[in-house]
């Protein structure tokens, strides 16, 4: 089934905003595997979806994205990868998520759910609509899956995600006196951005910025009017902090638009498994109705996004494994026997008998 979901997975297109037919084909498969499931409009035919075993509350839920960034690429495998994209992030990592589900409940370990999001590559929507999920509360573990490469990360550094815009005055080239170069604007907030100082944390490091994206003029015989750059900056701060050091070397020069933010986050310390603290953004911030989190999946993110991605065989078979025994020692125990009302499930998070630490014991964000 893992192997076989994997490639089935990987050859559903789904660059983001366009999820649809990836969410289709994992609501069938997990109502005909006896699931309970819901989907949650998202924006334009987008939707979550969201997964229960009938008549118990979700305790552990596995999460997810279904969105890739593009382009799309089909599946192929070999002897120890299965490559394409979204190979490890994340439809590899949905896959191990479902066959560790189906595991945890051969074994009787019925307070499951799957959360499956749309647009994390983008700006998280899907997350932030699914924070609002009525049944979000019941949740006391959530278990994100990004490829930290079967590490259970302890930290993730936040993102800001923004446009620099410069705005001139159109002219004949021959003639740049008569115009007021948009372009010449932009480089010269460019070149205070790539000089500026940016905070170091000890726990995350060093706070870092890519230029991703440049857009200018119409002609190069035009002083252009116009200029843009898109930037992602890792944030290992609060973004407040690096958002007023933009203000002060960008200047007059360009116009800051921020276009999406998540902040760092630190996450929960498991004994028994390998810990790591990872530099990408996840869902996890948008996340924060659903209990304590946690980040950990098969596939290593230096393969993600790249026109070789792949995930390891073996680390795919590590991973359900990993799954299934992180959701048992996170909420052991006698409860697992009995069928708990949704409205009793309901009660509030901070009680007293909550297994291997609570969110009152949440570990510090940033």
């Amino acid at each position: 089934m893992l192997i076989d979901l994997t490639r089935k997975l990987i050859d559903i297109p789904s660059v983001s905003g366009e999820e649809r037919d990836v969410t289709l084909f994992l609501a069938t498969l997990l109502t005909e595997l006896g699931y309970a499931v819901e989907t949650q409009e998202v924006t334009n035919g987008r939707a979550n979806i969201f997964a229960t075993v009938r008549g118990f509350a979700p305790r552990v839920v596995f999460s997810s994205h279904t969105d890739t960034v593009p382009p799309f690429i089909s599946a192929t495998e070999d002897e120890r990868f299965v490559y394409g994209r979204g190979a490890c992030d994340t439809k590899g990592i949905i896959a191990a998520q479902i066959t560790a589900a189906e595991t945890l409940r051969a074994g009787n370990f019925n307070e499951l759910g799957l959360l499956y999001v749309v647009d994390e590559e983008l700006g998280s929507l899907g997350a932030r609509r699914a924070n609002s999920h009525p049944r979000a509360g019941e949740c006391r573990y959530l278990i994100n899956g990004e490829p930290t490469q079967n590490q259970l990360a302890i930290g993730s550094k936040g993102s800001l995600r923004l446009k620099l815009a410069a705005e001139g005055r159109a002219a004949h080239s021959a003639y740049p006196e008569e115009g007021e170069s948009a372009v010449e604007k932009l480089l010269d907030a460019l070149a205070r951005v790539r000089a500026a100082r940016w905070p170091i944390d000890d726990f995350f490091g060093d706070t870092t910025c890519n230029i991703g994206v440049l857009k200018a003029g119409t002609r190069p015989n035009v002083i252009a009017a116009h200029a843009e750059a898109e930037l992602q900056i890792r944030l290992v701060t609060p973004s407040s902090v690096v958002k007023q050091i933009l203000e002060q070397v960008v200047g007059e020069s360009a116009r800051v638009e921020v276009m999406s933010v998540t902040e760092p986050v630190r996450m929960m310390d498991v004994p028994g498994f390998q810990r790591s603290v990872v530099r990408f953004t996840t869902d996890v911030p948008h996340l924060t109705n659903w209990g304590e989190p946690l980040l950990i999946g098969p596939g290593s993110i230096l393969d993600a996004h790249t026109a070789q991605e792949r995930i390891s065989k073996r680390e795919l078979h590590e991973a359900v494994e990993l799954y299934a025994r992180l959701a048992r020692t996170l909420w052991p125990g006698t409860k697992r026997q009995r069928k708990v009302p949704h409205d009793e499930a309901r009660t509030d998070r901070l009680r007293s008998d909550e297994p291997l630490g609570s969110p009152a014991r949440s570990a510090s964000r940033t």
